[in-house]
């Protein structure tokens, strides 16, 4: 193993999400483990990560009041019709 090439931080935290789902396997699993071992940026980010996927879990958990709800689908409504509206070039 101490042969190996160590992954860059950016490497790593694009295959951090995949670690933390336990569905990276093999020598790229490692090569995450190995530098969250020595790379405290990505340590604390995988952290943080970790922490929230866990909140996130328990809020779905819970049930939500239909004021916040409603805050939210019209939040995302307010993006829909932006991204659906054709163009005038075509």
């Amino acid at each position: 193993m101490s042969g190996e090439n160590p992954i860059s931080c950016d490497e790593a935290l694009r295959l951090l999400a995949v670690y933390l789902d336990g569905e990276l396997h093999g020598e790229a699993h490692d090569a995450v483990e190995r530098h969250l071992e020595l790379c405290h940026g990505c340590f604390s980010r995988a952290e943080f990560e970790r922490r929230l996927k866990a909140e996130v879990r328990r809020l779905r958990q819970e049930e939500l009041l239909p004021s916040f709800e409603d805050r939210i689908r019209r939040l995302l409504d307010s993006f829909a019709p932006a991204a659906a509206e054709p163009s005038d070039d075509s």
